[in-house]
């Protein structure tokens, strides 16, 4: 006999579903890369992954949804990183932001010195980004926000190719460009951009397809985030100098 999975096991088309954002991503960078403009990455991106977190986000399955969610980010930027390791000219321009992140990133890499490692100018920065994200998402049932995520990610990963495509070590560059602080924010983002997308969107598909309220609470999700995001500071105040010691050997002098 069959043992029956039990009640809170994803059934696998679900976990079909989780899956699907990680194979489109990268079709998503390629015809971006086809096309013109730094706003068609971001427009595919969120295509290929809006779809699926409404669908799972439908029906309460708010765990698969962040994880189908961090599956799409880490495509996104594997992709972009591949293909700009491989020809930066090609991509500079399909990338929001990428060359300014870029030479900021460069320069501190040489230096030592800049934003990444001054808690009075990334602080700022991180807190626009973040409230700019959570405004987004609230508005707009996770669509806006999952927009913004795309460029955040899409110029980090622009940044992180570069690096490997500049003449130093190019593992270095791949295994390390890439911060953990960095991969902290984006968990948290995405976690945030989640519940954010449920009160709206569950509301717009409950007048289509009544159910009863059944989700769990989001304050626990709420304080993963912000632990998240302290730690994200925290390990960025502590490791940043040093880490701009390590990665310098991925640029040419």
């Amino acid at each position: 006999m069959t043992q029956a999975a039990p009640p809170d096991a994803p059934p696998p088309r679900v976990l079909k579903v989780v899956v699907l954002p990680t194979l489109l991503a990268p079709a998503a960078v390629w015809l971006a890369r086809a096309g013109s403009g730094p706003i068609l990455l971001p427009l595919l991106a969120t295509l290929a992954i809006y779809p699926v977190l409404a669908l799972l986000i439908a029906r309460r399955r708010r765990l698969a949804a962040v994880v189908a969610t961090l599956l799409w980010a880490a495509s996104l930027s594997a992709s972009v990183i591949a293909l700009t390791a491989r020809r930066p000219d090609a991509m500079q321009p399909v990338v929001l932001g990428g060359a300014a992140y870029r030479d900021e990133m460069f320069e501190f890499i040489r230096t030592g010195q800049g934003r990444e490692s001054d808690p009075i100018r990334f602080l700022p920065q991180h807190a626009l980004h973040l409230g700019a994200f959570c405004v987004l998402a609230l508005v707009s049932a996770g669509l806006l926000g999952i927009a913004l995520g795309a460029v955040l990610v899409g110029y980090m990963s622009f940044y992180v190719g570069s690096l490997a495509a500049a003449g130093g070590s190019p593992a270095l560059a791949f295994a390390l460009g890439w911060p953990p602080w960095a991969v902290l924010r984006v968990v948290a983002f995405v976690v945030l951009g989640v519940v954010l997308a449920e009160p709206l969107l569950g509301a717009a598909l409950r007048r289509v397809r009544p159910a009863p309220e059944t989700s769990s609470p989001r304050r626990p999700w709420y304080l993963t985030a912000a632990a998240l995001l302290v730690a994200d500071a925290v390990l960025k105040l502590t490791l940043a100098p040093g880490w701009a010691t390590l990665l310098r050997r991925c640029l040419n002098p």
